[in-house]
C-alpha cells in the first residue's frame, strides 16, 4: 500500500504545473487548518458538538484561517520545492505560525470580536505547525521514495564521509536527498570534531577507518575536504589506498567557488589528487599582456596544450583569436566550444598545416597577428620513431615556417612550445623539438628588438591524447591488464590547465631568446601510479586486474630532464617559472645542416637524416625503426 501511495504521489506530480501544485498546498493548508481549529475546540471544551462551537465563533475563525494563509503566502511557504525541504521549514513554519496568531489578536481587540479561549489559541498553533510541517515532509518522503533504489527493493551502497568539516556535513545532507549512498560515519583528523555527532553519524578518527570499512562492509570513501592540497591530501590518498575500497572525491575548492559543479557531484580520485602538487595562483598581469586587445595565433589549436591555450586566451579578451588547426574535427570540436564559452569574441578557425608557407603567410598578414603560440607538432615518441622524415617536417620544418613568418611579418611575439625530451633526446621526437628551439634560439639572435622568440620546456601533461593516464583509466575501467613498458620509468606530469596558463605567464616574461622552464614538481613512477589508481578504483592486482611489464619502447628514457645544463636555470618573477640561457648556433652555422636535414627528411635518405640530427644535435643517440608487422 505504502509503495503505491508513493507511485501515485509521483504520477501526480509529474503531471501539475507549478502553479497548480501551489494550490493544491493552499487547499491542503486550508482543510488542515479547519482540522486543527476543530480539534483545538474538542480538546478545549470535551465535547464532539463542534459545528455549534464553530458557529458561536464564526467571525473571529474566518479571520483566522485567512490571515494564516495570507501570512504563509507571505512568508513564502508555498514557495520551496517540496522535494529539497530541510530543517529550515520547522523555524519558517514556527515564524508563520507566531506572526499570524499576532495579527489575529490585533484584528479581534480592534474589530472587538470575540477573541477564541487561549487554551484553544495554543492547542490550534502547535498542531497547525505539526500538521502543516508533516504533511509537507510526507510529501517530499513520497516523492522521492518513488524514485529511490530503497523503494525498489536495492539498497544504496554504504559509504563513510572523510571530512567532517562543511564540506562534508553538506555533502550527508545532499546524498540524503538523493540516496545513492547510504551514509554510516564521518572520520576526519580534527581531535575537535572526533566523537561528536552530525546527522545522526559519529565522526571516528582515521586510524578507525579499516575497522569501520570491515564492520559496515563499506565499499567507498568519500572524501570531502575540497580546501585541502598539495602533501596533505597525497597523505591521505596513500593511507587510503592501503584499504579495500573505492574512493571519490568532492569538486575542487576553484569549482566550487566558481560554481560550475554542486558539492554533491561526487568524482573518481584521480592522477591530479595524486600529484600532490599545490597550483601557485597566476600572476594576471603576465596572463594579459601578450593577448589582451591583441590578435592572437595559436598553432595546433585542437590539440590537448592547443586547445587549453585557446581557452585560456579567450578568457582575457584578445581582439581576435585565430585557430590554426590541420585537423578539420578537433578545429571544429575546439571553435565550437568556445563559441559556446564567450559568443561576443571574434574567433577565426583556419583549416591549414604549419608546412605550408604561403597559406600561414596570410593568415598572418590578414588578421594583423601580434602573437604566435606554436603548438603544432606531433608528440609521440613510437611513432615519429617509425616515421622519421614526416616527423622533421612537421616538427622542424614548421617550426622554421612559423618562426620566419613571425619575423618576416612583424609579428610581436612567439612562444614556442617544447618538451622535456629536447634535452639530452635519445628519440627523434626529442631531435626535431631540439632543433626547433635551436631554430627559434637563432631567430632571436639575429631579430632581438623586433619579434620577442621564447620557449617553453614542460614535461608530460595530464589526460593529454594518447598520453598514460587516459590509457590507464581505459584499461581499469575495462578491466583490462595495465601495462607499463619499465617499472622504474619516471616522468613529470603537471594538468593541462596549469600547464597552458605558465606557457602564457613565460612567453610574457620573455626578452627574447630564453628557454623558460616549468616547475613540474617532483617525477613520478609511471609503476606507483598505475598501482595507485587501480588500488583507489577499489581494486587489487593480480585478483581483479592484471599488471604487465612490457619493456621500454623505441627511443623512450627511464628518466625524462628538464634541463640541458642545471647550472643556467634562473629564477623569475614567477616562482614556477625558471630561464635557461643556453647554449644556442647561430644561424650562419645553422643553415646548411639544417637546409640539408629538411632535404634528406624530403627524399628519404635515413642515413643522412640520422648523420644531420647528430651534427644538429651532438647528444643525441639514436636510430629509426621499421614498424613491425602485426600477424
Amino acid at each position: 500500500m505504502v509503495k503505491l501511495f508513493a507511485h501515485l504521489c509521483r504520477k501526480i506530480h509529474a503531471s501539475l504545473s507549478r502553479s497548480q501544485k501551489q494550490w493544491i498546498l493552499v487547499s491542503t493548508d486550508l482543510i488542515l487548518l479547519i482540522v486543527s481549529m476543530a480539534f483545538a475546540f474538542v480538546a478545549r471544551f470535551e465535547t464532539l458538538a463542534v459545528g455549534s462551537l464553530f458557529l458561536d465563533y464564526q467571525p473571529i475563525i474566518i479571520i483566522t484561517l485567512l490571515v494564516k494563509l495570507l501570512v504563509f503566502l507571505a512568508l513564502g511557504m508555498y514557495r520551496p520545492i517540496l522535494r529539497y525541504l530541510g530543517l529550515d521549514l520547522l523555524y519558517k513554519g514556527v515564524r508563520a505560525i507566531a506572526l499570524s496568531y499576532a495579527i489575529i489578536i490585533v484584528i479581534g481587540f480592534f474589530a472587538q470580536l470575540e477573541q477564541l479561549p487561549r487554551t484553544v489559541f495554543i492547542i490550534d498553533a502547535l498542531l497547525s505547525l505539526v500538521l502543516m510541517v508533516g504533511v509537507r515532509l510526507t510529501i517530499r518522503w513520497c516523492l522521492y521514495n518513488a524514485n529511490s533504489p530503497l523503494f525498489v527493493g536495492e539498497v544504496p551502497p554504504k559509504a563513510i564521509i572523510y571530512g567532517a568539516g562543511n564540506a562534508g556535513t553538506e555533502l550527508a545532507q545532499a546524498l540524503c536527498n538523493q540516496k545513492t549512498y547510504s551514509i554510516v560515519a564521518f572520520v576526519d583528523d580534527n581531535p575537535e570534531l572526533q566523537k561528536q555527532q552530525i546527522n545522526g553519524l559519529t565522526v571516528y578518527p582515521s586510524t578507525r577507518l579499516p575497522k569501520l570499512v570491515r564492520n559496515h562492509k563499506v565499499k567507498t570513501i568519500l572524501l570531502a575536504m575540497p580546501s585541502v592540497e598539495g602533501e596533505v591530501k597525497q597523505t591521505i590518498l596513500n593511507n587510503l589506498k592501503q584499504i579495500p575500497v573505492t574512493v571519490k572525491t568532492v569538486p575542487g575548492l576553484g569549482e566550487l567557488i566558481n560554481g560550475n559543479v554542486p558539492l554533491s557531484q561526487l568524482r573518481q580520485i584521480d592522477v591530479t589528487d595524486l600529484l600532490g602538487r599545490q597550483e601557485v595562483p597566476p600572476i594576471l598581469e603576465l596572463l594579459s599582456t601578450n593577448i589582451t586587445g591583441k590578435a592572437v595565433l595559436v598553432t595546433g589549436a585542437g590539440g590537448s596544450i592547443g586547445s587549453e591555450l585557446c581557452r585560456q586566451i579567450i578568457q582575457q579578451n584578445p581582439r581576435v583569436l585565430v585557430l590554426y588547426e590541420r585537423n578539420e574535427d578537433a578545429l571544429y570540436n575546439i571553435d565550437q566550444e568556445l563559441e559556446e564559452i564567450i559568443s561576443h569574441l571574434r574567433c577565426v578557425p583556419c583549416l591549414g598545416s604549419v608546412t605550408d608557407e604561403n597559406h600561414f603567410r596570410n593568415i598572418i598578414q590578414d588578421y594583423a597577428i601580434e602573437t604566435i603560440y606554436h603548438a603544432a607538432a606531433y608528440k609521440h615518441v613510437p611513432l615519429v620513431q617509425y616515421n622519421p622524415t614526416q616527423g622533421i617536417i612537421n616538427n622542424v620544418y614548421g617550426t622554421l615556417v612559423t618562426a620566419r613568418t613571425a619575423k618576416e611579418c612583424g609579428v610581436k611575439n612567439y612562444v614556442l612550445i617544447s618538451t622535456d625530451k629536447a634535452v639530452r633526446p635519445t628519440n627523434i621526437m626529442g631531435a626535431t623539438k631540439r632543433i626547433g628551439e635551436l631554430i627559434v634560439q637563432a631567430f632571436a639572435q639575429n631579430n632581438p628588438e623586433e619579434t620577442t622568440f621564447v620557449m617553453v620546456r614542460f614535461g608530460n601533461v595530464l589526460d593529454s591524447n594518447g598520453s598514460v593516464v587516459p590509457r590507464f583509466r581505459k584499461q581499469i575501467a575495462e578491466r583490462k591488464p595495465i601495462t607499463v613498458t619499465h617499472r622504474d620509468i619516471t616522468r613529470y606530469f603537471m594538468s593541462i590547465p596549469e600547464a597552458a596558463r605558465l606557457v602564457i605567464q613565460a612567453g610574457a616574461l620573455g626578452k627574447g631568446g630564453e628557454v623558460f622552464l616549468l616547475d613540474m614538481g617532483k617525477p613520478i613512477k609511471i609503476y606507483d601510479l598505475a598501482l595507485q589508481m587501480i588500488k583507489l578504483s577499489g581494486l587489487e592486482v593480480g585478483k581483479d586486474i592484471e599488471l604487465r611489464i612490457t619493456g621500454l619502447r623505441p627511443g623512450e628514457k627511464l628518466y625524462e630532464e628538464l634541463l640541458i645544463d642545471t647550472n643556467t636555470s634562473i629564477p623569475t618573477s614567477h616562482p614556477k617559472i625558471y630561464a635557461a640561457k643556453e647554449q644556442m648556433i647561430s644561424w650562419s652555422h645553422l643553415e646548411i645542416p639544417l637546409f640539408s636535414l629538411l632535404d634528406a627528411a624530403r627524399k628519404g635518405d635515413q642515413e643522412k637524416m640520422m648523420n644531420l640530427l647528430s651534427v644538429l644535435v651532438p647528444e643525441f643517440q639514436g636510430q629509426t625503426e621499421k614498424a613491425k608487422v602485426k600477424s
